[in-house]
This record gives C-alpha cells, sequence and structure tokens, in this order.
C-alpha cells in the first residue's frame, strides 16, 4: 500500500468528493492562492477555480454565516479553520443555526457542511492558540464531532463527513499534517460513529483520540515490554460515541484508562467513565482512571508545556495503578 502525508489525506478526500459533486466547495482564510495554511488544499484553486476553492477575509463569523446559508440552500461547503482556537468567533453560526435548523424546521431544512481544521495545542504557541475543542462541540446536539488520528482515517472520515447530510466537525492536529501513513488508491468510505481498535490486548483497556493516541500507543508499548497487553481504542467519532466497542473491551480487560486532550471538568473522558460505570460496572475490576490536560491554558514556557499534556511515563504510572502493580 502507498504511503502519504496526512495532509495529502485530506486533499484527496476533499477533490475526490468536489469531483464527484459539484456543490460540494472549499472556502476559508488562505486556502487558495496561497496553497492552505498548511497546504492541505495545495493545487485544489488550480483544478476547481475560485468559485469552488474560495479565500476569505479574516473575519470566520461572516464566513462560516455565508456556508451555512449555502448549506441550507442545497450545497455543500466545506469550512477551513486555520484553527479551532479562531473558529470560536463562528460559534453563534454553528451553534444556533447549524446544529439547530434542522429541528427548528420541522425537518424541512438540513445544513450538509463540514467545519474543518487544526486542533488542539501545537507546541509552544500560547493559550490563545492551543484549546482541544471536542467536548465542547460533541456537547451540542444537531453536530457530529470527528477527531482524527492518522491518514486513513483521515480520508476516510473526511470522505464521509462530506457526504453527510447533517453538519459535521472535523477535527486535526496541526502537528499530524506532515506525518505518513498507509492510505490505499481505491475509493474507501469510514463509517462515522465507529471507534477502532488499532492494537488488540487482554490486561487493560486504553482509550483516546486526535495525537493523544501516540501517548496512549506509545505506553502500550512500553507496557509490553514488562509483559502487560494494552488494547487501545481510537474513539475516532466522538460524537455519536461509540461506547459499546470500548464495554465490550472493558468485558474483557476489566480495566479502563482514558487519554485526552482536553480540560478535565465535562470532558469526552467524563461521559466515556459515565456510559462504562453505567453499563459495565460489574466488569470493572478497578476505578475507571485518566489522564488529561491540566485545569488551566496552556502556556508559552516549554517546562509547562511538557506538564500541561499527557505523556507516556504518566499514561504507564496511570496503567500501572488501575493493575494494582507497585513497579
Amino acid at each position: 500500500m502507498r504511503t502519504i502525508l496526512f495532509r495529502e489525506a485530506l486533499r484527496e478526500a476533499m477533490s475526490e468528493e468536489m469531483r464527484k459533486d459539484e456543490k460540494v466547495f472549499l472556502m476559508g482564510e488562505e486556502v487558495a492562492e496561497y496553497n492552505g495554511a498548511y497546504k492541505v488544499s495545495q493545487g485544489m484553486l488550480a483544478e476547481f477555480g475560485p468559485k469552488r476553492v474560495i479565500d476569505t477575509p479574516i473575519a470566520e463569523l461572516g464566513f462560516t454565516a455565508i456556508a451555512v446559508g449555502a448549506a441550507q440552500n442545497g450545497l455543500r461547503p466545506i469550512v477551513e479553520y486555520m484553527t479551532w482556537n479562531f473558529a470560536v468567533l463562528a460559534l453563534d453560526q454553528i451553534l444556533n443555526t447549524a446544529s439547530k435548523m434542522l429541528a427548528m424546521s420541522g425537518g424541512q431544512v438540513g445544513c450538509p457542511i463540514v467545519f474543518r481544521g487544526a486542533n488542539g495545542s501545537a507546541g509552544q504557541l500560547g493559550a490563545q492558540h492551543s484549546t482541544a475543542f471536542e467536548s465542547l462541540y460533541a456537547n451540542i446536539p444537531g453536530l457530529k464531532v470527528i477527531s482524527v488520528s492518522n491518514p486513513y482515517d483521515a480520508k476516510g472520515l473526511l470522505k464521509s463527513a462530506i457526504i453527510d447530510n447533517d453538519p459535521v466537525v472535523f477535527m486535526e492536529s496541526e502537528v499530524m499534517y506532515g506525518e505518513k501513513g498507509e492510505v490505499p488508491e481505491e475509493t474507501y468510505y469510514i463509517p462515522i460513529g465507529k471507534a477502532d481498535i488499532k492494537r488488540p490486548g487482554k490486561d487493560v483497556t486504553i482509550v483516546s483520540f486526535n495525537k493523544m493516541m501516540k501517548v496512549a500507543l506509545g505506553a502500550a508499548a512500553e507496557l509490553a515490554k514488562e509483559g502487560i497487553e494494552a488494547e487501545v481504542i481510537d474513539l475516532r467519532t466522538i460524537r455519536p460515541l461509540d461506547w459499546h466497542t470500548i464495554l465490550e473491551s472493558v468485558k474483557k480487560t476489566n480495566r479502563l484508562v482514558i487519554v485526552e486532550e482536553q480540560w478535565p471538568f465535562a470532558s469526552v473522558s467524563s461521559e466515556i467513565t459515565y456510559r462504562i460505570q453505567k453499563e459495565g460496572f460489574d466488569y470493572l475490576d478497578a476505578p475507571i482512571r485518566r489522564i488529561t490536560s491540566a485545569d488551566a491554558p496552556m502556556h508559552y514556557a516549554p517546562n509547562l508545556v511538557a506538564a500541561y499534556l499527557p505523556d507516556v511515563p504518566r499514561t504507564v504510572k496511570l496503567v500501572k495503578e488501575v493493575m494494582y502493580l507497585k513497579k
């Protein structure tokens, strides 16, 4: 199987769907003439022209409103945000219009639209550019929320998001755009709402998503050196949440650790913990544990960045705690 970059997988997903359906178009800051802030849309202006690859002003609320209106009138926009931190300016349109219009119109007016861009921290970028937003958007009925960790999932899920008839929030990571992964040349779609077991195991279940999957898989690799087999699950979709796959894993391992780049209060791990303790309490041999970002803004200093984010050593330590190991 060929190996391509994360950004190339996203570009292929958009281009393939735009070739199939002339109602699909891309808009956002620097997506056209500059080929995208992260070069995700490189070459798309040349292929599809300025009516379907549209540069916008630095006005997230304004161009999001245009896209939402277009979606309600039969088009299928893809809106790229340079970072989801900037998309809070457009939250009024995402929350009050896109997510609610189908219900408010009694099913008469839908909003088939994809909101996508870089999410979470990307090193020393300061507090205003480093927030992870999965739990915020997943708390909004009417939205689907996808958060991907590798090129294969990114392409398959973005294609599914573009053809979906509901508004989809698609979370990427700035630090992963240059990473490579295996992606088949043939057309494929990944169903929205289905988690994936990235590493099978029998001793403990580790759940994560987006770039924290590196921490989860890294911890599993370290644990394997000591004979501990961790099953690692990539959520891929935050809403709808595939808690059934987690539950089936917990029935086998009897222990659950969640790793996420969210603030701890009302986070994705909070919802997972509730679901699993409610439906799988009798299968648990230890309390569900989690490791999240610090309950504070992420500061610029590198030592504070390291202290803020989950890492492999702390995850390994947490897994050993739920297994009652004192190593």
